[in-house]
């Protein structure tokens, strides 16, 4: 769903961009659900997602619905939508709004290899069609 600015919810953390990712993979989910498939590798506990999901929900990212005696979540904003604001506030914040300096710094650094330069021309030659 497309979002104005003024409806955008707040900034996400990393720690709760970790939360969003296993909600866009599938959901709802309950928060056992979520920590089964973020606690281990970050060391996290249930208490910790039920932290986060609770500040996702406050930031409106998330729904929250009753299941019983638990509650199932579903994200609000789309990963499409959450990557577009994101990748906006990183060229306004360091390129001056412009795309073409972010790329240029990525080639200089190599940071670009010749399959995403090939990817980077297709969509280049498909935007001006």
């Amino acid at each position: 769903m497309a979002r104005s600015d003024d409806e955008r919810p707040d900034r996400i953390s990393e720690a709760e961009h970790a939360v969003m990712e296993v909600l866009w993979a599938r959901s709802p989910q309950t928060a056992a659900e979520v920590c089964a498939a973020v606690c281990e590798e970050r060391d996290w506990s249930l208490p910790t997602v039920k932290t986060l999901l609770s500040r996702l929900v406050a930031k409106q990212a998330v729904a929250t619905r009753p299941d019983g005696r638990r509650f199932l979540y579903s994200p609000l904003l789309s990963r499409a939508d959450y990557l577009g604001g994101e990748s906006r506030r990183l060229v306004d914040r360091l390129f001056g709004g412009r795309a073409a300096p972010l790329f240029a710094h990525l080639a200089q650094e190599e940071a670009l290899s010749e399959d995403d330069l090939a990817e980077i021309e297709a969509l280049l030659k498909e935007l001006r069609q």
